[in-house]
């Protein structure tokens, strides 16, 4: 009997895409709260941000299953951190040569051209760590059986 397969790239796009939207939705849900007391927990994102997540969670994954046994956890989730920013910048220079943009941290204190800033390292890093440690992790280990039978 042959095992179900793993789940193709696509399939993983899409799941990193929405979790990464999700998340974002709820983060900036949870500050807005935090600053205005707001009880409705607006939270807001972009179209643009199901690209940006989905293709920047497939690098750590990569990142994952190369340096998994090469380097410790701490040195990977710092990679992670630094590999957000990267993904963070370029797309956001990309996006603002288009006036599409959907962020602006110029009002942070060190910001660099106001597409990143290191105020959200903390928040990056620990979710660098739950991507590792539980949606990754979980996602690489789905496998899809092609015999489908109805209820």
């Amino acid at each position: 009997m042959e095992s179900p397969a793993p789940l193709g790239v696509l399939s993983r796009l899409y799941i990193y895409a929405i979790h990464g939207y999700v998340c974002e939705i709820l983060f900036t849900a949870t500050m807005d709260f935090a600053a205005s007391g707001d009880w409705r927990f607006r939270g807001v994102t972009s179209i643009w941000a199901l690209f940006i997540y989905g293709a920047a969670m497939l690098g750590v994954e990569r990142m994952y299953l190369a340096l998994r046994f090469h380097c410790g956890f701490i040195v990977r989730a710092l990679l992670y951190t630094l590999w957000v920013y990267v993904c963070e910048f370029s797309s956001g220079c990309f996006l603002k040569g288009f006036g599409a943009c959907p962020w602006d941290y110029s009002h942070y204190r060190y910001n660099y051209a106001g597409l990143v800033t290191l105020e959200y390292a903390p928040f990056w890093f620990l979710g660098c760590i739950l991507l590792e440690k539980m949606l990754i992790w979980h996602t690489l280990r789905l496998r899809l059986d092609d015999k489908w039978e109805p209820l």
